[in-house]
């Protein structure tokens, strides 16, 4: 099992939340951890390469900026790391993930406008050849995605 540098441990504990929204996010973190910029995002690099961190960025409430939809397909399993592929590719997609349901790969889209969300999703179901269900959010629900890891 990989072990992590308190650097490590405490970028990925730490600033899982309440990135700093101002022109120099990184310079910002680095000066509480006090260190140098550059440190602070080649560890970053180096853990979104290595595979322990997909994305580092803010998350913005569903439907503040843009719009969004959750959206799944049935995609047969021999087909679905090539699907996961061809909808990772569009820039709309925030992520996705395998789930155990008929409807097994998942995935959630956000685009500036109604019109783009629609055409993304046209053109998923027409690279894929699924058929694309769209589940717009109804009720809004706040679930707090920080996770408090313990290091041994």
């Amino acid at each position: 099992m990989r072990q992590f540098s308190k650097l490590e441990q405490r970028l990925l504990n730490e600033f899982q939340q309440g990135m700093p929204l101002t022109p120099n996010p990184y310079a910002d973190i680095a000066k509480q951890l006090g260190i140098y910029e550059t440190t602070v995002l080649e560890t970053l690099r180096r853990l979104q390469t290595e595979g322990v961190v997909s994305r580092v960025g803010a998350v913005f409430r569903p439907n503040r900026i843009g719009v969004s939809t959750l959206a799944a397909i049935s995609v047969p399993q021999s087909k679905l790391e090539e699907s996961a592929a061809i909808i990772n590719a569009f820039d709309e997609v925030n992520h996705n993930y395998e789930r155990e349901h008929q409807y097994n790969l998942w995935f959630v889209v956000v685009a500036a406008d109604e019109d783009r969300l629609q055409e993304v999703l046209s053109e998923i179901e027409a690279s894929c050849g699924y058929a694309v269900l769209d589940l717009p959010l109804l009720n809004e629900f706040f679930i707090d995605l920080g996770f408090d890891l313990k290091w041994t």
